[in-house]
């Protein structure tokens, strides 16, 4: 974290102290986060909304009185919301949680990766960076979703379409590469071209790519494949293709 970005300011709202302590002390060995308080039920959190105003609510779901569930569909319809992230031991409040558009879901008990990756993608979308925000010259996000979720062991997981790299078919699964890493989607190559067609192009049967992170060819021994600013994968770029990535490079240029 640099000397001018904020900390993410952190509330915790769960019911139970010892899952409170739990994540108050993983906070604290993840970079760039500051606890800012804790509260037991959802009348305690709101009224801490508004004295610290946090950029980020890890939230129980389960709790006497108004649940999480019904707090997140309050917070969610005030201006400037804070960004949220469910810990819960249920994992059939999945659906209905992902109604109020959570930045994560997580299982209990959370461990400090899982916490920290959540916490990644939550600060990407979180009022801090919308603040420090400058436009740029992506295509318009209103082309398809704007977010992608995975469902895994380890929970539900929002990611970034803008953060997205390339999508590569693998099986019977397509991987998501973004800045967190690779990620495995239940979701066909081609219902992802047809949605996000005017962001990604086709460079192989197997692969489209964000137009966006493009940033040359690289001629190998079987062909050329596709560099892209932050990420290592290189998709391959196939014959039928080849001419035109290379008019598209050359537009970019």
């Amino acid at each position: 974290m640099s000397a001018t970005e904020r900390p993410l300011g952190v509330l915790i709202v769960d019911d139970e102290p010892l899952a409170r302590a739990r994540l108050a002390r993983q906070l604290q060995t993840i970079h760039g986060c500051q606890l800012l308080g804790e509260a037991a039920d959802g009348e305690s959190a709101l009224q801490q909304l508004d004295s610290l105003d946090p950029d980020l609510l890890l939230l129980d779901i389960e709790m006497p009185g108004e649940n999480g569930l019904q707090l997140a569909t309050q917070i969610t319809n005030r201006p400037n919301p804070p960004a949220i992230i469910f810990c819960t031991a249920h994992d059939e409040f999945a659906l209905p949680a992902f109604a109020v558009a959570p930045s994560g879901y997580l299982l209990k008990p959370v461990n400090v990766e899982q916490l920290a990756q959540a916490i990644a993608q939550a600060r990407r979308l979180s009022k801090p960076q919308l603040l420090q925000a400058e436009p740029t010259n992506s295509l318009p996000s209103s082309s398809g979703r704007r977010q992608i979720k995975a469902v895994s062991r380890r929970g539900v997981q929002l990611i970034d379409v803008d953060d997205i790299r390339c999508f590569i078919a693998e099986d019977k699964y397509v991987v998501a590469h973004h800045s967190g890493g690779e990620t495995i989607l239940d979701e066909a190559l081609k219902e992802l071209e047809a949605e996000f067609g005017g962001r990604f192009v086709r460079v192989h049967r197997s692969a489209i790519v964000a137009r966006k992170y493009i940033t040359g060819l690289q001629k190998t021994c079987d062909g050329y494949r596709v560099t892209m600013g932050g990420c290592a994968h290189t998709p391959p770029v196939s014959r039928r293709l080849l001419t035109s990535i290379k008019s598209l490079l050359s537009e970019m240029a």
